[in-house]
């Protein structure tokens, strides 16, 4: 009786199972696999366009956020600042004036990091030198050169000394005095979005607008950030590069002579005016490419060196925290390079030297 009892429990218990798979195996059949989520990945790129130009901006984020929408809206903030082709802007505003109490941070600390450069270069980096920007067809209203017009006289208002300002406002010592900080505003505007991704707990990023960059931290291959400087040839294609520096937490910014330009009775016309003169500059530096703690400041030093020239570019590096790539032509027409030695361990070239 009990080996009869135990066998219709062995019997009870197989049926059970064989009913089991049968309905797991119809079950299988009738609703379709789940697909497997992969995980994704840290690497976010964003893009858009800002202060009439492009950003590109690579971070990496192990939750992968999109702060798009927030980078557009800070980058709209800072133009309704330091646009020059936005009227009603705070820059604009101050122009059509003597006198402005700041509406944003972003006006003063332009100001302060303004005339730091200012002194440092002796003047050769100088944001009222913007009328004589507009004057040669570099501004927003096109060449405004004329056979009548006395460059010499308008001098008297090139002067940044001039532009005073405290922590409540600006004014002008001079009236009619007007400022222009295309030299210097993106590279504020790429150390103003990489704060902001910093402030949101991202340590490795790439941002750039319009050529001048910030890097920190490491790529996605753990490795430092490369990024490129372009072969200084009249209209060459920009992906041609000359050489490639590698960036461990800094700012960088280029400028150069090579594409903003146009052609004037057989004359070069550079968009680089010298403060002095009031004039485009003439000489053989092609390109100059800063390295330094903050873009704004990079910005600001590039367009220096490039009105400065060669010689003078090298001996002010010599004596800063800055470090300096320049790309020049002889007095042969040979192009040529000079690499400052802080920045040799992170230089490679892509053409022979």
């Amino acid at each position: 009786m009990r080996s009869n009892a135990n066998k219709n429990i062995i019997y009870s218990i197989i049926l059970f199972l064989l009913v089991a798979i049968v309905y797991l195996y119809r079950e299988s059949k009738q609703k379709p696999a789940e697909k497997v989520v992969e995980p994704t990945s840290e690497k976010v790129v964003l893009s858009g366009n800002t202060m009439g130009t492009s950003y590109r901006i690579v971070y990496l984020d192990k939750e992968s956020r999109d702060f798009k929408a927030e980078i557009d809206s800070i980058l709209v903030d800072f133009n309704q600042s330091l646009s020059t082709y936005i009227s009603d802007s705070e820059l604009s505003t101050f122009n059509n004036s003597d006198t402005l109490l700041f509406r944003t941070t972003y006006f003063p600390e332009i100001l302060k990091v303004s005339k730091e450069v200012f002194d440092q270069t002796n003047g050769a980096f100088d944001p009222t030198v913007g009328r004589m920007v507009n004057l040669w067809g570099f501004g927003p209203g096109g060449p405004q050169l004329k056979d009548s017009v006395n460059i010499d006289a308008m001098l008297n208002l090139v002067d940044f000394s001039a532009i005073q300002f405290d922590e409540k406002k600006v004014w002008k010592m001079k009236p009619g005095m007007y400022l222009d900080f295309s030299a210097i505003a993106k590279g504020y505007g790429v150390d103003v979005v990489a704060d902001y991704l910093s402030g949101q707990g991202v340590q490795n990023m790439l941002v750039e607008i319009g050529g001048e960059l910030v890097a920190k931290g490491v790529n996605d291959e753990g490795e430092l950030w490369k990024v490129g400087i372009n072969r200084p040839e009249e209209g060459g294609n920009p992906s041609e590069l000359y050489s490639i520096v590698a960036l461990k937490n800094q700012g960088m910014a280029t400028s150069g002579n090579y594409r903003n330009y146009y052609d004037l009775d057989g004359k070069k016309i550079s968009h680089t005016i010298d403060p002095k003169t009031g004039r485009p500059v003439r000489h053989g530096l092609l390109s100059a490419t800063v390295l330094a703690a903050n873009c704004m400041y990079a910005d600001a030093i590039a367009t220096s060196l490039m009105v400065m020239g060669t010689e003078k570019a090298i001996e002010l590096q010599k004596n800063s925290d800055f470090e300096v790539f320049l790309i020049y032509s002889d007095e042969e027409g040979n192009t040529l390079s000079y690499a400052s030695e802080g920045l040799k361990p992170y230089l490679s070239f892509t053409v022979p030297e």
